[in-house]
Parts: structure tokens; C-alpha cells; sequence
């Protein structure tokens, strides 16, 4: 059976292949996948149009590139200003139009790329299929909507209608065609002129919008969408409706007010109680000790060859650094030494000498964990997984540093009470009191602080969680490492949350921070930031993440999977 991870490492590795793809056909370097959906710079592309959106856990590679295609073609030939100043307000004309405009970009695939063509075709006749298939068009309403995307289709690529289809709507075709049969004719004739085009597809809009509304009237409120066996037929055209399958979740993300009015300036109330502490020294000795007692007895029952993934580590982190000179061979730079041998050798041919290079790790992988009190559930799979993955590194040569943040208090504690006294000003900005935790330190090897990272274990740890700064400060630790390679691995199972700072701003303040410092820190190329998401989706925040089920045992597979994010070979896997 396959496992969750594996269907989310599927999935990751589908859209790594399209935004690929798409980066390709664009010639536009900054189109990436986050969160199941396509981003550019950054930021999401709206999806309008009905058979370009895939269920979030889709797994179809074929529908996943024939939505790539068709996205590639709306970049390149759609001006979207245009588009945007043209689109009607009616949401039904608005859906036609949309569609309508995707269509007319689909009929531009070049003649020298038949597999493109290909799969746009496949994925529209999916699409329709599956709108068939779901007794949509069982109803006067969703016979409409059925009809007007397959005529249209089939007028602007000059291909006709599969002979079932035809006879499927040839009854409300009879009824359409004489009213939009001029706009109809121009489709194609237009359809490389986007503004020409555009007035014929609004006449189609409106006329559709206005017979869907007389249905709508002549149903009186009482039409079969509302049996809930039956959704309503433009839903499966806004959204699919498709059975779940198991999988991680996403993160959920959205925007700030109080950010943007801030002109994206994160504000800090007060820091007079932010803190730095070594988390083995925030927990008693003999606690401490029966931590790490627990963590050794968990390990041992754990089957992974930490040898293997060190070597693993070893050969993707490592550089090739000069080693001196190898002497006595065949070919290379002439050694001057030995040019008296020549005289006496001629036939000696060993003059030569080579440069050396070894395999070196000038790199230091920092893992900085959120210490929110959700955590507390994965706390000892977690402790484990880190205490092997730094015993793996150390024995590759990596210098490996743990962190983790939280906050010294629930709901505000001392920050949100000196708010209080100052008659709560307006958007105040971060109202808690941070504390960041060292279990070890990159100067430190793994034998001489193991004990410390049994203080995973200790409950009371746990708070909220406030990520952006903690990411600014990890990288700010990074910086001041001599080591020419920084990677950072945030492990976290949520959005940044801390409870008074959301009702003092809004409930995005955190998570847009977090955004803005890990893309800044992206932008610079510094340091290399991953995600690693405990029983959650990443991506929203890093564009280079990870999910894993801590639940399920560990094992080889989950610990090649993490070591191929932390050395930035996960998606050429």
C-alpha cells in the first residue's frame, strides 16, 4: 500500500516536472509550484477557467501536463490587463468569457508541437467527460453550460463534435445556435486578435447568462441542483467536486490588512523580554538524563544505517578541494624534476605530475524546530529523527547546529500586558515575548551534546510560535559561519500562530512575515532555506519543502527522503 508520504512526494515531484515545464515553453524562470498551485515571483495565478483545476491531490501526470500546456498558452498569448478590463460582472458571462478566452489561446498550440495539442485536447475531453458523468447535464441549466463549451470548442478549432456528443445536445443547440450564430462565426476568424475576439465572446456571454437566468426563472428556485446527490452545474465548472484521497494537508494561507497598511514593515511591540536559552539547561539533570535514556531505547528499535546516509550526505555536500600533487604519471603538467630522466630514459614516459582534489564538506546544516504546543505530540519521533540525522551529518563532515523557538508565554504574557497599560495602540505588531532554545551548538559535536536533545521531551517547552523572526535570527547565526555552504531546515507542523498578537492585528500577520523573511533570505541566495512539515504541506511558505508522517515508524525510505531535501536533490529524484 502506498503511504501518504509517497503519494505527496508523487504529487511534488508531478508539479516540479510541469513548472519545468512551463519555464521552458515561457522562457519565464520564476513559474514554480507552491501549495498545489502555480506562483509567479512568488505569488498565485489566479485560475479561472474549469478544465484547467485539478483536485490537490491529484495524481494524473497526463492532466497534469495538459494544464501546464494550456497555462503556458494563456501566458504567452493573453494580455491579462485587457482580459481583466473586459471581463463582465455576471458570474456567468464572466465563467463563459473566461473560458472562452482559454479556448481561443488553446488554438494557438504552434503546428510543430503535436503532443502539446495533444494534451489540451485530451484534458478539455476529460473535463467534459467528467461533467457528463456527473448527471450535470440531466437539468435544462447544465445542458446549457455543456452545450456552449462544446460548440465553442468546436468553432474555434474547426474540429468537429463526437457523433454521441452531437446527438446529446442537439436539442439545445437547435435553441442556441440561431441566437449567437453572428458572434459564433467570428470566434475563429479572430481568434489571433485577442480584443476582436473578445467582442464576439461577450455577445456569447451575455446570451448564455441571460437564458441561464430565463431557466432559472421558468424553475422558480425549485431546479434539480438542489438534490444533494446532484451539485448545482456550474459548480463542477468553478470547482471539481471530486472524492478526497488521503493525503497531507496545506498550509493555510492567506493576506494581511495590518501588513500591507504597515507598507509590509513587521513591528515589534516590545523585545524587553525576548530570550535565548540552552534548552539542556532549562531542564533538571536527572530529567534530563532519563530523556535521553528514553531516547536511546527508542533508537534502538529503529532500523536505519546511519552509516549509509552519512555517506549519502558525504557525496552531495561535498566539493572537490585541492590536495596537492600526484607525481610519476603518464600525462599532465611536466615535472621538472625529473627532466634529467628524460636524458637518460628516453623511454620513460612517467614525467609528469597531476593535481590532486578530495572530497571536502565546507557546509553547515542548521535544523530549527517549532516549538509550538502542537509538537508535543510528535516530540519523541522527532527527537530521534534529529538525533540521527545529526549523527549521520557529523559523520559526513557537516557541521550541524539545533535550535528551536517559542514563546515564554501563552496568549501575550508581559508584552500584551504593558499593550494593555498603554491603551492598546492601534496594530501593535508582535505582543509576545519569543524564546529562542540551543540544543546544540554548530561549534559542538554530536557525542558531547546528545544529552541535550532529550530536552525535546520536556513538555512545558512547548508554547506558540512565532516563525519569522525565528528564521531571520537562525540565518543571522548562519552568517556568521566561516563555512561557504548554509543550509537551514525549518521543521514545523503549522502556520506561525500566537494568539494575542492575531487578535491585536489579524489573523495572517505572522504568516505574511514569515513569507516576506524567507523570501528575502531566498532572494539574497545566502543561505538555503527547506521545510520539512510534520503531517503538513509546506509549501505555501518554502518553496523547496518536504511532508512527512512522523506517526509511522521511521525507517530508510523517510530519512532518503530527508536527506535528499536537506541536500537539494529532491526534485531531481
Amino acid at each position: 500500500m502506498i503511504s501518504v508520504q509517497q503519494l505527496a512526494r508523487r504529487q511534488q515531484r508531478i508539479e516540479e516536472l510541469c513548472s519545468a515545464s512551463l519555464r521552458a515553453l515561457t522562457g519565464d524562470r520564476d513559474l514554480h509550484y507552491r501549495g498545489h498551485r502555480l506562483h509567479h515571483a512568488g505569488k498565485p495565478i489566479p485560475v479561472h477557467v474549469p478544465h484547467l483545476r485539478l483536485a490537490d491531490d491529484s495524481l494524473d501526470f497526463v492532466a497534469y501536463r495538459g494544464v501546464a500546456d494550456a497555462t503556458a498558452l494563456r501566458l504567452l498569448h493573453s494580455d491579462p490587463k485587457l482580459h481583466r478590463s473586459l471581463c463582465p460582472e455576471d458570474p456567468i458571462a464572466r465563467l463563459i468569457f473566461e473560458l472562452l478566452e482559454q479556448l481561443r489561446v488553446e488554438s494557438l498550440v504552434p503546428s510543430d508541437m503535436p503532443g502539446m495539442a495533444r494534451n489540451i485536447e485530451q484534458r478539455f475531453s476529460e473535463w467534459t467527460d467528467d461533467f457528463h458523468n456527473s448527471r450535470l447535464t440531466e437539468g435544462i441549466i447544465g445542458r446549457l453550460a455543456y452545450a456552449v463549451a462544446l460548440i465553442c470548442w468546436s468553432r474555434i478549432n474547426a474540429k468537429p463534435l463526437a457523433d454521441e456528443t452531437g446527438d446529446l445536445i442537439e436539442t439545445t443547440r437547435g435553441r442556441l445556435v440561431p441566437v449567437i450564430g453572428h458572434a459564433l462565426a467570428g470566434l475563429r476568424r479572430t481568434r489571433q486578435d485577442q480584443a476582436a475576439f473578445a467582442e464576439h465572446a461577450l455577445e456569447i456571454a451575455r446570451v448564455t447568462a441571460s437564458m441561464v437566468q430565463q431557466a432559472r426563472d421558468e424553475l422558480g428556485g425549485n431546479e434539480e441542483q438542489k438534490d444533494d446527490d446532484n451539485p448545482p452545474p456550474f459548480s463542477l465548472m468553478l470547482d471539481f467536486d471530486e472524492e478526497e484521497e488521503e493525503g497531507f494537508t496545506t498550509a493555510l494561507s492567506g493576506d494581511s490588512k495590518a501588513f500591507s497598511e504597515a507598507d509590509q514593515q513587521y513591528r515589534i511591540f516590545t523585545n524587553a523580554y525576548d530570550s535565548e536559552v540552552y534548552a539542556g539547561e532549562a531542564v533538571r539533570e536527572a530529567q534530563l538524563e532519563e530523556f535521553r535514556a528514553r531516547l536511546d531505547r527508542g533508537l534502538q528499535d529503529v532500523g536505519v544505517n546511519v552509516r549509509r546516509l552519512g555517506r549519502i550526505f558525504a557525496a552531495q555536500l561535498s566539493e572537490p578541494e585541492r590536495d596537492g600533487w600526484s607525481f610519476g604519471e603518464e600525462e599532465g603538467h611536466i615535472d621538472g624534476r625529473r627532466l634529467a630522466q628524460l636524458v637518460s630514459s628516453p623511454t620513460e614516459r612517467r614525467l609528469f605530475r597531476l593535481e590532486q582534489y578530495k572530497p571536502h564538506t565546507n557546509c553547515v546544516v542548521s535544523f530549527l524546530i517549532d516549538c509550538s504546543g502542537s509538537m508535543k505530540t510528535y516530540s519523541f519521533p522527532l527527537a530521534m529523527t534529529l538525533d540521527l540525522l545529526t549523527r549521520s551529518l557529523d559523520m559526513a563532515g557537516v557541521t550541524t547546529e539545533i535550535l528551536g523557538f517559542t514563546t515564554g508565554a501563552w496568549n501575550g504574557g508581559r508584552a500584551q500586558q504593558d499593550w494593555l497599560r498603554q491603551g492598546r495602540p492601534h496594530h501593535p505588531g508582535r505582543l509576545n515575548e519569543v524564546r529562542y532554545l540551543i540544543f546544540k551548538e554548530a561549534a559542538q559535536q554530536w557525542r558531547r551534546t546528545r544529552r541535550n536533545i532529550g530536552a525535546l521531551l520536556r513538555f512545558d517547552l512547548y508554547r506558540e510560535g512565532i516563525d519569522g523572526e525565528a528564521v531571520d535570527w537562525a540565518c543571522a547565526r548562519l552568517l556568521g559561519r566561516d563555512e561557504t555552504r548554509r543550509i537551514l531546515v525549518v521543521v514545523s507542523d503549522g502556520c506561525p500562530m500566537d494568539t494575542a498578537t492575531n487578535l491585536a492585528n489579524d489573523k495572517f500577520y505572522l504568516d505574511n512575515h514569515l513569507k516576506n523573511v524567507v523570501a528575502r533570505h531566498e532572494r539574497q541566495g545566502t543561505i538555503e532555506i527547506r521545510g520539512l512539515g510534520v503531517g503538513l504541506d509546506l509549501s505555501p511558505f518554502y518553496s523547496n519543502s518536504l511532508a512527512v508522517d512522523l506517526a509511522r515508524p521511521l525507517d530508510n525510505e523517510l530519512f532518503f527522503e530527508i536527506s535528499q531535501l536537506i541536500t537539494g536533490h529532491l526534485r531531481q529524484r
